[in-house]
């Protein structure tokens, strides 16, 4: 790999200006119309005008149904929508860098009395162990999906990303991480269909293969198709998604043969081994793709970043770009930074907007 942050890299047509980018972060802002408040989109654009290469939206719920996990979520499906994105776009590909709309279904993770249909659906009717932590109580059992969900889910998917490129983005990125939907099909852990969803690791990634062969038919060959994976969930934390590093090599490799332009790797430690090995996620899966790797988990300072770029080709940045506006240039004088924690992170669930 090319570890130099500042160097440029190009991924289809787009030729990007440096290796950084902001992390796609929830920040449950919006109001009733689903559209964040203006100071988180300025944020957006802020970041933009300070030198990062890659701008990701928060997670956007792609239904107005069953897809909801969390309260005050944005969504891409109607006009006013759409409208209150482009300029937000244009000012980002202004300032020469790209946007990226990253979009999602919670699964067993939505929280049902924030979903308009009040139904929480699943691969298998199976909870997380935790409590949803914003309720303190435990996640409510499921609907096993049927093969009208799945289909009524994939649709969801197409339209929102077509409305993301009617909104001006560069590309989509669909999240397969965390424990949500689509990582809840993709893991044996909480997928225990019998199915051809079920089983085998590739009938357990068909449900994603159909969601990206859909959205790639909307997503224009010049814009960017992206998929986010991970080892880990947002509830049970502690539990491997995957069962060792062939089986999440195998799923890379599913991934690769799909219609996806590169892959985001999201960890809590960019340089932690994986599965035992002496490699961590962003190796084990260069092995198996020659697709770019993004790559995110406590990358926050010059010298994090050039060892992140050993194994990927661009790192992105969560709590670092949120907290600190001038991040990219910063790192590019070498400054000192800390490693934020998690707690200090938390303002942006707040109402207080961000430099």
């Amino acid at each position: 790999m090319n570890n130099d942050i500042f160097s440029p890299f190009k991924i289809k047509r787009f030729d990007i200006k440096n290796r950084i980018g902001v992390a796609p972060m929830t920040r449950m802002s919006s109001t009733e119309d689903s559209i964040p408040r203006k100071d988180v989109l300025d944020f957006l654009v802020t970041r933009a005008k300070n030198g990062t290469a890659i701008v990701y939206t928060e997670a956007i719920v792609t239904d107005y149904e069953s897809a909801q996990g969390y309260p005050g979520q944005s969504r891409m499906l109607t006009q006013r929508q759409i409208d209150a994105w482009l300029p937000v776009t244009e000012a980002i590909r202004e300032n020469g860098s790209i946007s990226i709309c990253q979009i999602f279904h919670c699964g067993r993770m939505a929280w049902q009395d924030v979903n308009p249909a009040k139904r929480v659906i699943a691969p298998s009717p199976l909870t997380p162990t935790q409590h949803n932590p914003l309720t303190g109580i435990a996640y409510e059992v499921p609907d096993e999906m049927s093969q009208f969900d799945i289909d009524h889910v994939i649709n969801g998917f197409v339209q929102t990303a077509q409305g993301a490129i009617k909104a001006g983005f560069d590309g989509v990125e669909i999240h397969c991480a965390h424990g949500y939907l689509v990582s809840q099909f993709l893991s044996s852990y909480s997928n225990k269909r019998k199915d051809r969803y079920g089983g085998s690791m590739p009938n357990r990634f068909r449900f994603a293969g159909e969601i990206i062969e859909a959205v790639r038919k909307v997503v224009p060959e010049e814009k960017l198709l992206v998929a986010r994976i991970s080892n880990w969930g947002i509830a049970d934390m502690e539990v491997s998604l995957f069962a060792n590093s062939a089986e999440w090599q195998e799923m890379v490799q599913l991934f690769d043969g799909s219609s996806i332009d590169a892959l985001s790797v999201s960890t809590y430690d960019y340089s932690q081994k994986a599965f035992g090995t002496d490699k961590n996620m962003a190796a084990l899966t260069r092995e198996k793709t020659q697709l770019p790797i993004m790559i995110c988990g406590k990358i926050h300072d010059r010298a994090t970043a050039v060892d992140a770029l050993k194994d990927a080709d661009i790192l992105l940045s969560g709590k670092s770009m949120l907290l600190n506006p001038q991040f990219a240039k910063d790192i590019s004088s070498d400054k000192a930074l800390p490693l934020y924690s998690s707690d200090q992170a938390n303002i942006a669930y707040t109402a207080t907007p961000l430099p």
